[in-house]
């Protein structure tokens, strides 16, 4: 059956709008029709080589939609439910599994290598993380859908697959910010702004947003910011003065930018936290002394899908936004068709924040 779908012919080239011949599912495979997609900076990080993926591909790693059809063997779901697509499915096996640590799972992206559609005139398409949620429909393995929690839409809770997920775990799960602490979140983009409102559902005392566009602060303000601040080379100092010269206790980095990891790391006060969030290239080289690291007694973490498990965050995520806490709509700063995700791609070079929702 043929669907229309975002494809990347080769690294580098402009996404093609066009069909592509979809499968039905085999066994342990599900069949899903997407209400919506979200258009995350990781998507741009892969079509321009920074992450690697096989191509040509179907991008697309943030959406929910309604189950369709299933293959033999499924059981958790049936045609239709309603689910989020998770790219990054723990085996349960591998060594990071057995240590509770399902974000690093060894084999969660085997899949990106699968052949799991192909372009109309027959050439073979790859599934980019997993899940080519750029698509109308798409076919997927079992362990990448996940149930909608109860009252939360399909296209609210397409965000919850990797901006929320990354953003509230790289608050709760990596930094563990604490009532009354106070934190720096660079990047007001999606995983930012979801930063920014699990820092506020924390309990932090001061939120200080950081990013290189003054026109993403009333974004910044709604998402639970305090203050904000236009980053520049005086950053950390201007951070300081708003805490009193000591810094704040945690910084989150969602750029993945070697000045602002710096910068972030230099926004802390002594023993304080930073959680880098963003995927920056190899080109992206951070520098710190032996000295200062020993004296400022600073610690500096990855941190990967929000070091979270879907499986147990989703639900205390959905709780949240039932409970008013969580506002998932104020993350998306356009509504837009499968044709303008191209369009979204150069609004995110352009440095334009927030996230562009393809509703279908």
């Amino acid at each position: 059956m043929a669907v229309r779908a975002a494809v990347l012919p080769a690294i580098g080239s402009p996404l093609e709008i066009t069909g592509i011949d979809l499968p039905d599912p085999g066994p342990g495979q599900v069949r899903v029709r997407l209400a919506a997609a979200g258009v995350c900076h990781s998507d741009l990080s892969l079509s321009d080589g920074t992450m690697r993926v096989p191509v040509p591909a179907v991008l697309g790693h943030e959406g929910a939609g309604t189950v369709v059809a299933v293959g033999e063997g499924v059981t958790h779901v049936a045609p239709g439910d309603g689910v989020v697509l998770n790219w990054a499915p723990s085996c349960g096996a591998c060594h990071a599994c057995s240590l509770g640590e399902v974000w690093l799972c060894a084999n969660a992206l085997g899949g990106a290598a699968d052949v799991y559609a192909r372009t109309t005139e027959g050439a073979d398409l790859h599934p980019g993380l997993n899940v080519a949620a750029f698509a109308e429909e798409t076919v997927v393995s079992a362990a990448c859908v996940l149930p909608v929690p109860q009252g939360i839409p399909l296209t609210d809770a397409a965000l919850l697959g990797c901006a929320v997920l990354t953003g509230y775990g790289a608050v709760h799960h990596s930094a563990q910010v604490r009532p009354g602490e106070t934190v720096a979140v660079f990047g007001a983009g999606g995983v930012g702004l979801a930063a920014l409102q699990a820092a506020r559902i924390a309990g932090a005392s001061k939120i200080v947003a950081v990013d290189v566009s003054a026109e993403k602060e009333e974004l910044a303000r709604a998402a639970g910011a305090t203050d904000y601040v236009i980053a520049s080379e005086n950053t950390a100092r201007e951070i300081r003065a708003l805490t009193g010269k000591q810094g704040v206790d945690v910084a989150v980095e969602c750029a993945g930018r070697a000045v602002s990891i710096r910068a972030a790391w230099d926004s802390t006060r002594r023993g304080g936290r930073t959680t880098v969030v963003g995927i920056g290239g190899k080109d992206q080289q951070v520098t710190f002394n032996a000295l200062e690291i020993f004296h400022w007694g600073r610690t500096l973490a990855g941190c990967v899908y929000g070091n979270s498990n879907p499986a147990e965050d989703l639900p205390v995520l959905a709780e949240h936004v039932r409970a008013g806490r969580l506002d998932l709509s104020a993350l998306v700063t356009e509504r837009i068709a499968l044709d303008g995700i191209p369009a979204a791609f150069d609004n995110m070079l352009a440095g334009k924040g927030g996230r562009a929702l393809v509703v279908f």
